[in-house]
């Protein structure tokens, strides 16, 4: 399929692929990227492919780490990317979101280090990307300071609550769930040894604790795995009121607008899912529904009270994540209503979902 200049998608390669009985079957998945030119392919490959979404890696680091308009494209890719895939008929599942991979940084390192330090590979430091999207919280590497430390863990669980409650499918490198660091090597390939093994002596237990607990929502609630793209229109619900499948809101419960969008420095987005408007059956034809829930991300260095939506996008919340607290913290059964407050941290999210 690679040609000179230019990738052909109707290639006899992917002819030959969705022609064969046995792989045409499997799940095929692209890392959709090559060196030279026209070898960016994200979103372009044929239907029954899936892909590494790299835009969606590119986002999500650029938006927990501050980066100015970014909130935009960040509500693209968590809603499954449908600009990328929709196009060739292809579904959420398209989407293999990921923020690390083998390549790069672990997610550790990605909150550790603003530069590369591939020195052990004995390329003079000039192997590896040295455009990770990254931030090091305000020290290089390894640090005492509680207040760095403390914000790098929140990082990760921003990272990971992001990417496991996505649309699409999620993508853990081994070992991100534990705190796994390559003391920032983001090019170990040829390392075998300490630097690319895991140090099971020091695994971060709390944080796989989390990931355990965010990868049991995912898996708990469909509305987290659409099978199909969100259209935004009404939907009629249990109580008769016609609510959108997806909503965005400002902190302030107001729902966004293009110049909300558009602003170039918003940091700051709420996302409802509704639970009553997915558009998939069971395997015995029935229609799946689902609680609704409240996703509000805030990559501000301040805390923001979010303002809860109108009573008919759900009369009752309560708090299931909160990335700022351990999750045995997190008041469950603390209750709040439509148009209260909920303090989110700075450089933090909160799920909620709906207590009716």
């Amino acid at each position: 399929a690679r040609e000179f200049y230019d990738v052909d998608r109707l290639s006899t390669f992917f002819e030959l692929v969705q022609q064969d009985p046995t792989v045409s079957q499997v799940k095929l998945i692209a890392e959709p990227w090559d060196v030279g030119p026209g070898g960016y392919q994200v979103g372009n490959f044929p239907p029954q492919w899936t892909e590494w979404n790299g835009k969606y890696r590119d986002t999500v680091r650029d938006f927990w780490r501050g980066e100015p308009g970014s909130l935009g494209e960040f509500a693209y890719r968590i809603s499954g990317s449908a600009d990328l895939y929709a196009h060739t008929a292809r579904r959420p599942v398209a989407s293999i979101n990921f923020v690390t991979a083998h390549d790069g940084f672990t997610l550790r390192d990605l909150v550790s280090y603003n530069e590369k330090h591939n020195m052990d590979n004995r390329e003079g430091n000039n192997d590896g990307e040295s455009h990770n999207r990254s931030w090091n919280c305000g020290a290089e590497g390894p640090t005492d300071d509680p207040g760095i430390t403390q914000l790098r863990s929140r990082q990760q669980r921003n990272f990971l609550t992001t990417l496991l409650l996505s649309q699409g499918v999620p993508m853990i490198c081994h070992g991100d769930e534990v705190g796994r660091t390559q003391s920032g090597n983001n090019n170990g390939y040829c390392q075998d040894n300490a630097v690319t093994w895991i140090d099971w002596a020091h695994t971060d237990t709390a944080l796989l604790d989390f990931t355990r607990t965010v990868a049991a929502l995912r898996a708990a609630h469909p509305v987290f795995r659409r099978k199909r793209f969100f259209d935004g229109r009404p939907v009629r619900r249990r109580d008769s009121e016609h609510i959108p499948d997806i909503s965005w809101f400002r902190p302030d419960g107001t729902e966004m607008s293009d110049a909300d969008w558009d602003s170039g420095f918003g940091k700051s987005v709420a996302v409802y899912l509704n639970g009553q408007g997915i558009p998939d059956l069971d395997p015995r034809g029935r229609r799946i529904t689902d609680d609704s829930f409240l996703l509000c991300f805030n990559a501000h260095h301040e805390p923001i009270e979010f303002t809860l939506p109108p009573a008919e996008f759900g009369p009752a919340w309560r708090p299931v994540v909160d990335t700022a607290v351990a999750p045995d913290t997190v008041a469950g059964n603390a209750v709040v209503t439509a148009g209260e407050t909920v303090p989110v941290a700075a450089r933090a999210m909160v799920v909620l979902q709906s207590a009716t």
